[in-house]
């Protein structure tokens, strides 16, 4: 498999194109683009990102630069520390939500954002034409263990009005899956400061995934088998960076990722804060509902975390994310982050005195169908969103991101991965019939 580089940063398959020499050669790239002062280095987890991470510090040491180490943390909590310190970058090592033989590095801003297009474009020309160099300095960078780098995570999300001002959990139940990735020690250990009592299921840290990683409804089984078996309140899923959050309510069913940053909308501006919400092209319309009731607007961007970012910075909205489970609070700070999620909904949970099943009554109700087709090259990608774009010219058609075609009571969006060889097809729409026949004929174009 081939290296993928794209604004979520670069992917690879282990022995195979990510290797010691590509690690350092990014690793030391990136050190040239920034201007001088320390960086944050944390990883997710995985087993192969001890080796990965020992190559980062010495290429950023080589580079003349001191290095503030975190260890195995969440990428959001990389993203924390690098907006709130004096670090002019960061590197998170992971490949998300990828499969256990994938590993990779996501490059931070000094303001705790993902590299957007520009800067990315410029990181692969030094990569490509070999343009960064060693220090000449006589003394290497220097290394600065960070140990308390959770914990200045957790208080800052347990000072945000809306989680400081909940009442305790009083010892209510909670299931974590963590992956035995980032979050295996974070998120209990949040959980547990909101009055919660908390079942770690696979939360031992070894970075050894315990079922697929990516937390979609298939593979959490376990999960919600383990909420019934404890009589649990709710169930609590992270992915191995922990910047994405899955939810199951009291009955050990999950209510779909796409609800995380519905809920989290409805907990930010039910406490009077005023401003837009952004999410991108893919997400669910419950949010524009919840946000409508407020009277506040919704606005779209591409998809991929830096994209919604730079549109919550040019709109200066008081929440977004995407509906794959991805929380951003500028509050707390500019990155998807799973903690925030789960401070602004289980506090919400708690002020309201509502079940989890019970806030999902709450919110609208639609019907989302998600699939994904291979393609072999550009040209036969371009083809097919081409056929998309003129079968629903009746609707109002983006380009920003693929083709989005949205209506008064449903949508579509077709576009290609950030991460994989494919194109993404999701639809919504009022009910599953009228999502399925949309589906349908979204499909239909690939045969023409």
């Amino acid at each position: 498999m081939p290296l993928i580089r794209s604004i979520s940063g670069l992917r690879a398959t282990l022995g195979d194109a990510l290797t010691p020499a590509v690690v350092a050669d990014y690793t030391a790239a990136f050190a040239a683009m920034l201007p001088d002062g320390p960086i944050v280095v944390g990883r997710d987890g995985r087993p192969s990102g001890s080796w990965i991470n020992d190559i980062v510090i010495g290429a950023l040491r080589a580079s003349g630069r001191h290095v503030s180490v975190l260890d195995m943390v969440p990428t959001p909590t990389v993203q924390l520390l690098t907006e709130h310190s004096d670090a002019v970058g960061g590197i998170s090592i992971t490949a998300s939500h990828n499969p256990a033989p994938w590993n990779g590095l996501k490059f931070i801003g000094g303001d705790g954002v993902f590299l957007d297009a520009t800067a990315n474009a410029e990181l692969w020309a030094r990569v490509d034409g070999k343009r960064f160099a060693l220090s000449d300095q006589q003394q290497s960078g220097s290394v600065e263990n960070v140990v308390d780098a959770i914990d200045r995570h957790i208080n800052a999300i347990m000072a945000l009005p809306a989680v400081a001002t909940a009442p305790s959990a009083g010892g209510q139940t909670v299931v974590v899956d963590a992956v035995n990735c980032s979050g295996s020690v974070i998120v209990p250990a949040l959980l547990r400061r909101m009055g919660y009592t908390v079942v770690e299921l696979y939360c031992n840290g070894n970075g050894k995934f315990p079922h697929v990683p990516e937390p979609l409804a298939e593979n959490l089984v376990d999960l919600g088998n383990a909420v019934r078996a404890h009589d649990a309140v709710m169930g609590v899923a992270v992915d191995p960076d922990a910047d994405r959050l899955v939810l199951f309510d009291e009955h050990g069913e999950p209510i779909g990722e796409e609800r995380t940053i519905a809920l989290a909308a409805e907990a930010v501006l039910r406490s009077d804060a005023a401003g837009s919400v952004i999410v991108n092209y893919s997400t669910s319309r419950m949010v524009d509902d919840v946000a409508a009731k407020y009277g506040c607007l919704t606005h779209r961007a591409a998809v991929g975390e830096i994209n919604v970012v730079r549109r919550m910075q040019a709109e200066h909205a008081v929440i977004g994310g995407e509906g794959s489970g991805g929380v951003i609070l500028p509050a707390c700070h500019y990155g998807r982050d799973a903690m925030v999620g789960i401070g602004l909904i289980t506090s919400m949970l708690r002020s309201t005195q509502r079940t989890m099943s019970q806030a999902v009554a709450d919110m609208p109700s639609y019907s989302m169908l998600k699939t994904k087709i291979t393609v072999d090259n550009a040209d036969q990608a371009a083809l097919l969103l081409e056929r998309v774009a003129a079968r629903f010219d009746d609707g109002v058609v983006s380009r920003e991101d693929g083709i989005h075609v949205s209506y008064s009571d449903r949508w579509l969006h077709v576009r290609t991965s950030n991460t994989e060889p494919i194109l993404r097809i999701i639809v919504e729409a009022p009910d599953a019939a009228a999502a399925a026949t949309m589906l349908a004929d979204i499909q239909q174009q690939r045969t023409l």
